[in-house]
């Protein structure tokens, strides 16, 4: 760890110099009344590892800072996991809570059908969310460490957007009859959530991409992979394939794209004919 961070400075001093970092020490479970306890004495007392937690802290701290793969083979991934997975429930139980009380106040001047619209938007939103998450919980952090547990750019791609667009509407469309104070909550909300969003995001790629060297490089794909295939081939589109696995939109796509990386296939029929030929799909 670089001289700024280590394990040997007082925990006090590390939250004094980085405000920003509430959050994580928050998510990681740590009580508050540090007096002169170091880094080390605090993460030791919670049972965390104080180099996996400065690691953390620096991706927050420190823009630009991405994680090598040496940082990372040294790392306790658990703790990391743990996090993320903390981050997910502070999300869903706190800051899209506030979002939405804070939009609700916002639109409660307009007419009704722009109430329906604005609020059928964000609830759409907050449900693709939930389901990105359920499937990183129940299909990604139980297998970190091994190849399938990866997570790419584009599974993230469509948090970041549907944010930006929100910030749009409510900046670029919002009717002039909206609670202009509340809008203004409503952007500094979607600002924090963001930022903190991407750091997470940072954080979790890094982690899971470095530590057993990415993507599967020979073409084969993976279990979750085989099951999209499938039904692709039955001719289903991506909300039913959604549906059906219990993931979200974005994460078919996503697996699609990989299929169709791995097998250089790109049509419904082509691929069809591949779980055919690899005895995925009854010829019946």
């Amino acid at each position: 760890m670089s001289a700024e961070l280590n394990p040997d400075m007082k925990m006090a001093e590390l939250l004094e110099r980085n405000p920003s970092l509430l959050g994580v020490f928050t998510r990681m479970g740590f009580t508050f009344g540090y007096g002169d306890a170091t880094v080390a004495e605090v993460c030791d007392a919670a049972g965390t590892d104080p180099g996996t937690f400065l690691l953390i802290c620096k991706v927050y701290s420190q823009d630009g800072y991405r994680p090598s793969r040496e940082d990372l083979e040294k790392a306790d991934l658990s703790v990391i996991v743990k996090y993320l997975s903390l981050s997910h429930s502070h999300y869903m139980d706190v800051a899209m809570k506030d979002l939405a009380a804070s939009l609700g106040r916002m639109i409660v001047p307009c007419g009704d059908d722009t109430q329906r619209i604005i609020w059928k938007f964000f609830t759409d939103f907050k449900e693709e969310l939930q389901k990105h998450f359920s499937y990183e919980e129940e299909f990604v952090f139980p297998r970190v460490g091994s190849l399938d547990a990866v997570i790419s750019e584009e599974d993230h791609s469509g948090v970041e957007e549907t944010l930006e667009d929100l910030k749009s509407l409510v900046m670029n469309h919002l009717p002039a009859d909206a609670d202009q104070q509340e809008a203004y909550k409503v952007l500094s909300a979607i600002n924090s959530l963001q930022d903190d969003i991407r750091k997470h995001i940072l954080l979790e790629e890094t982690a899971l991409e470095g530590r057993k060297g990415g993507r599967q490089e020979d073409g084969t794909l993976t279990s979750r992979e085989k099951e999209i295939l499938v039904c692709v081939a039955k001719g289903m589109i991506n909300k039913e394939i959604a549906d059906l696995l219990n993931i979200s939109i974005h994460t078919v796509i996503t697996h699609r794209k990989n299929i169709t990386q791995k097998t250089g296939i790109k049509t419904v029929a082509g691929l069809t004919v591949y779980a055919l030929l690899n005895n995925l799909l009854e010829i019946n």
